[in-house]
């Protein structure tokens, strides 16, 4: 029974700590692959993650397409956090003054 979980815990792919803080593109993109890899459960897109930042580690793929390969993997983890837009109510300076004179006006009345 434990060499199966041997086996099953030597099969599940580690997360890779090859960050190079003073190269920042790659810093970025080490950053970018963390943040996915914490947050996906699925072993395969683990693995998959680990292979395109060896690849680009060893300038086998630019970073356009590390960003392009691990993009998919990026809206699956980010599913559940939706943002809605913030209106901005605008109005016209001349409106504003006239509302600004009245609210005052109303306030020196009412005491």
């Amino acid at each position: 029974m434990t060499k199966e979980l041997d086996k099953n815990e030597s099969a599940l792919p580690e997360k890779l700590l090859i960050d190079k803080p003073s190269d920042f593109q790659f810093h970025a993109a080490y950053l970018a692959y963390s943040d996915i890899y914490d947050r996906t459960d699925s072993l395969e897109a683990k693995e998959q993650l680990n292979q395109n930042i060896k690849a680009l580690q060893q300038n086998q793929i630019d970073y356009a397409t590390f960003y392009r390969n691990i993009n998919q993997f990026r809206t699956e983890s980010n599913a559940q956090h939706r943002y809605d837009r913030a209106t901005i109510k605008t109005q016209r300076k001349k409106d504003w003054r006239r509302q600004a004179e009245r609210r005052e006006r109303n306030k020196r009345h009412r005491r």
